[in-house]
């Protein structure tokens, strides 16, 4: 399975930014865990929105405070490409980054059997994740 779903990245506001978008847009909030409640502790402070999923009508955003490192506003959204083959995505990965610039090699994280990041040679910013056996659908990035 093979999907791609818009990552917006805020500078500490995330969470003001769901609530927002859960009154204005009529968002449901499935899932929000904080940098505090994770194994990425201390990488940014504990309040911080690590990772956040919304649904919106039929769409699922994706959204986070991006573990401290500031954003610009405008260069923020991301691309998020969730897939359940390894194989596939590893060498999407390698195909998209020729050109770009890898910002997080594929790599296994706590959340996912591979993950990484880069921007490609348009400057659009991607993460390519794929799930382990088991995850919560809901959660997982993409």
């Amino acid at each position: 399975m093979l999907g791609v779903k818009p990552y917006i990245s805020f500078n500490g506001n995330c969470e003001e930014a769901i609530n927002f978008y859960k009154e204005a847009l009529g968002a449901e909030v499935l899932f929000v865990q904080k940098v505090g409640d994770s194994p990425m502790k201390g990488r940014a402070p504990d309040d911080s929105v690590m990772h956040s999923t919304l649904k919106i009508g039929d769409t699922h955003l994706m959204a986070s405070d991006n573990m401290g490192r500031q954003t610009t506003v405008g260069d923020n959204i991301t691309l998020a490409l969730g897939s359940d083959d390894v194989e596939a995505a590893t060498a999407m990965f390698e195909r998209m980054s020729d050109g770009g610039t890898v910002i997080m090699p594929l790599q296994e994280t706590f959340w996912a059997e591979l993950f990484g990041m880069l921007t490609d040679k348009f400057g659009i910013n991607w993460m390519f994740n794929c799930e382990r056996a088991g995850t919560d659908h809901q959660r997982a990035t993409a």
